[in-house]
C-alpha cells in the first residue's frame, strides 16, 4: 500500500527491561488506548476523521479497532455497502473493503494515533460462547489471512497486532491456540518479523493464563471488565502478570466503560447504574500504578458508535456517541498520561512497600508506584483518606510534596517535606481522588504534569 511518508509514527517495540513499550529509538511510550471496535465497520470517512481528531486533542495515542467486527460483521455492510470476504471466506478478501480500511488506518496515523488492529472478533473462531459469528477459521485459512493482513500492512508503522477479540485461548477443554498461533504465524512472515503483538482476552481474564511462554505475544492484555461490580482489583492481575517468567509489559485493555451499566448479566437490575468517571479513573490509575505499560479506557456508546438513527443501543447505552466522544472521563485520561509522562519513565516500578498505613481494599485500595532509584514516588488516592508513606526508601534529603488532581491535571504544591522516616498527608476534601507526589526536591522535576 501507499503510504504518506510525512504520516509514518515509529515503530513501536518492547523497552529493553521488558517492562514498557518504546519506540524505535527508545523513547518511552505510555500506550493511553480507547476501544474503537467498530469504527471500519459502522463510520463514514468524515465521522471517522471527527473521532481521530478529538481523540488525538484528548491525547490519546491507541485505538482499539476490530477488521471482522463482532456483531454480524461479516453479513451486515460497512457505511458504503460493502463486505469484508467473499462467501465468509478469509482466502477471499473484498478489495473494497480492505481498502476503506487502509485509508481509516492512514488517517489515524495523521492524527498521531496507533491502530490496536484485531484481525478478526473472537466470535469467529469460537461462537460456543456467545456472538454472531459464523466459525470461519482453521488453521489453515488463519495462516492465509494473516498473512494477507501482514502482507497487506507490512509499511504500515502505526499497527499494532491484537489476536483474540473477547474469547479465551482455551474453553471447555477445546484448545483454540492452533488458529492463533497460525495466524501470528502468517503476520510474522509477511511483515518479516517487525509485528509488535498481543491478545485481547474475555473479561476478568489475562493472556498470560494461556499465552505466557508463546513466543509470538509480546505483552499481555487483560480485561477487568464490566460484570464484576466497581473496583475489580485490577491491581491484583497487573500484579500477578508482573511477577510472572518470562517478564512481559501488561496492561488493561478493556477497564470498565464510561456510561456502561453495572453487571448487566444476565439482565441488568438498574439500581446498579452505569459505571461513571470516577469509576474509570479508579480503575485506570491503580492499573498503572500497579505496573501497567499502559491502560485502555472505553465508553460504551463509542466501541459501538450508537447512533439512535441508524440502529438500535446495546446493552442500554444512554446517549449517541457523537455526544460520548467528549464525555468527562474522556477528557481527563490524558491527565493520567500528562503525569507518568513528566517524570523518568522507564525505571517506574510498582512499590506497595511505600504504605505505612492500610493500603485498603475495593473502592479504599491506594496504590503506589516510584522511580526505582527513589527519585519521585506516585500515590492514587481513591478517597479522601489520610496517608502515611515511608519514606526512607526515597532518595534525597528533602522531600517536594504535591497534590495532583487527576479530574483537571493541576498540581498544587504541598511544599518540602524536612527529613522523616514517615510522614502523613491528607488529602483536599474536594475530591474525591487525588494523586500525592513526592519528589527529590534536588531533581528539580518541575510540577507534576507538566511536558518534560
Amino acid at each position: 500500500m501507499s503510504i504518506n511518508p510525512q504520516q509514518a509514527l515509529p515503530r513501536l517495540r518492547v523497552s529493553d527491561n521488558q517492562r514498557f513499550l518504546v519506540n524505535a529509538t527508545g523513547d518511552p511510550f505510555f500506550w493511553l488506548g480507547d476501544t474503537a471496535w467498530e469504527i471500519f465497520h459502522r463510520l463514514t470517512r468524515e465521522e471517522a476523521e471527527f473521532y481521530f481528531a478529538t481523540r488525538q486533542r484528548q491525547r490519546f495515542n491507541v485505538v482499539q479497532a476490530v477488521a471482522l467486527a463482532e456483531f454480524d460483521g461479516l453479513h451486515t455492510p460497512n457505511a458504503y455497502g460493502d463486505l469484508p470476504l467473499l462467501n465468509d471466506d478469509p482466502t477471499q478478501p473484498n478489495e473494497k473493503y480492505f481498502a476503506y480500511m487502509d485509508e481509516l488506518i492512514q488517517l489515524a496515523a495523521a492524527h498521531e494515533l496507533y491502530v490496536g488492529l484485531l484481525p478478526t472478533w473472537g466470535d469467529k473462531v469460537n461462537h460456543n460462547q456467545w456472538g454472531a459469528g459464523p466459525v470461519i477459521f482453521n488453521e489453515q485459512n488463519a495462516q492465509s489471512y494473516g498473512r494477507y493482513l501482514g502482507e497487506r500492512y507490512r509499511a504500515y508503522t502505526n499497527i499494532i497486532w491484537v489476536l483474540g477479540g473477547d474469547r479465551p485461548a482455551i474453553h471447555e477443554q477445546v484448545d483454540y491456540r492452533p488458529i492463533w498461533r497460525a495466524m501470528a504465524a502468517g503476520i510474522d512472515q509477511a511483515t518479516g518479523g517487525n509485528a509488535l503483538m498481543t491478545y485481547h482476552p474475555m473479561g476478568g481474564m489475562s493472556t498470560s493464563a494461556w499465552l505466557q511462554e508463546e513466543p509470538w505475544l509480546d505483552f499481555n492484555m487483560m480485561q477487568s471488565g464490566h460484570g464484576s461490580g466497581r473496583d475489580v482489583p485490577v491491581w491484583e492481575m497487573i500484579t500477578q502478570d508482573y511477577n510472572l517468567p518470562p517478564i512481559k509489559p501488561t496492561l488493561d485493555s478493556e477497564p470498565n466503560y464510561e456510561d456502561h451499566p453495572v453487571n448487566p448479566w444476565p439482565k441488568w437490575n438498574p439500581n446498579n447504574g452505569y459505571f461513571r468517571d470516577y469509576d474509570v479513573r479508579k480503575q485506570l490509575y491503580r492499573s498503572v500504578f500497579a505496573g501497567g505499560c499502559g491502560v485502555t479506557y472505553g465508553h460504551h456508546a463509542m466501541w459501538q458508535f450508537y447512533d439512535p438513527a441508524k440502529r438500535t443501543a446495546v446493552n442500554y447505552a444512554d446517549r449517541p456517541w457523537f455526544e460520548a466522544i467528549n464525555r468527562h472521563g474522556a477528557n481527563q485520561v490524558q491527565f493520567l498520561r500528562n503525569l507518568l509522562e513528566s517524570r523518568p519513565y522507564l525505571t517506574r516500578i510498582p512499590d506497595q512497600d511505600l504504605l505505612i498505613s492500610s493500603a485498603g481494599s475495593a473502592e479504599s485500595h491506594v496504590q503506589a508506584t516510584r522511580d526505582a532509584s527513589g527519585s519521585y514516588a506516585l500515590i492514587y488516592l481513591p478517597t479522601a483518606e489520610p496517608v502515611s508513606i515511608k519514606l526512607d526508601g526515597l532518595s534525597g534529603t528533602i522531600k517536594q510534596a504535591w497534590w495532583y488532581n487527576p479530574r483537571t491535571g493541576v498540581a498544587t504544591s504541598i511544599g518540602d517535606v524536612v527529613p522523616l522516616n514517615v510522614a502523613s498527608f491528607t488529602p483536599p476534601i474536594d475530591g474525591p481522588d487525588w494523586v500525592l507526589v513526592l519528589d527529590d526536591a534536588a531533581q528539580k522535576f518541575g510540577a507534576p504534569g507538566d511536558p518534560v
